[in-house]
């Protein structure tokens, strides 16, 4: 159990203190909605919180495989909704790894990633993406943004397995895997 004690410090600001370690933050609330937006907003810790989860979440796992993810990043950006009540429409997360996709071939870092216990906490009307950009490696002197085992489908953002075409030359590329 952690308790984190907090106060209301006028003009729409808080600070919160994390008791185990006693540091403390502050929010304030955003530019759109009174705010002066010069910290984060208790929602942007909402983003926050699933980012630094994520990462750390698959560095316990990342441990258990014997892989460093020391580098490892991550961007999310929220979305609100805009239909009243105000609240969290979409949090979209994208996490850049200092290893290769083949280094995970059980995909037990992406399992750690979508299970973390913020993103398994997050209200289901949330859409919460996350999408995985592996170490860049190399195939015939080129080097590839990611492994012929993902892709990215620009429309939605969303992770789309793929594996490489059924050709003899090293240059194929790859296809939709058929489910």
């Amino acid at each position: 159990m952690v308790k984190i004690t907090g106060g209301y410090q006028g003009d729409l600001h808080c600070t919160a203190t994390h008791g185990p370690s006693n540091r403390t933050l502050e929010t304030d609330a955003p530019v759109d909605n009174q705010g002066r937006g010069e910290t984060f907003s208790p929602t942007d810790l909402m983003a926050t919180a699933l980012g630094t989860c994520i990462l750390t979440t698959m560095g316990l796992a990342a441990r258990r495989l014997g892989l460093d993810l020391k580098g490892a990043r991550f961007e999310t950006v929220k979305e609100m909704s805009t239909d009243p009540p105000r609240r969290i429409a979409r949090l979209a997360t994208h996490i850049w790894l200092p290893v290769a996709r083949s280094s995970d071939p059980d995909e037990l870092l992406e399992r750690a990633a979508r299970t973390c216990p913020v993103h398994r906490s997050l209200h289901a009307g949330i859409d919460a993406p996350v999408v995985f950009h592996w170490k860049e490696w190399r195939r015939g002197g080129r080097v590839r943004a990611r492994s012929p085992w993902q892709n990215v489908n620009p429309q939605s953002g969303a992770l789309r397995k793929t594996r490489p075409a059924q050709r003899s030359d090293s240059a194929s590329q790859p296809g939709p895997v058929k489910r």
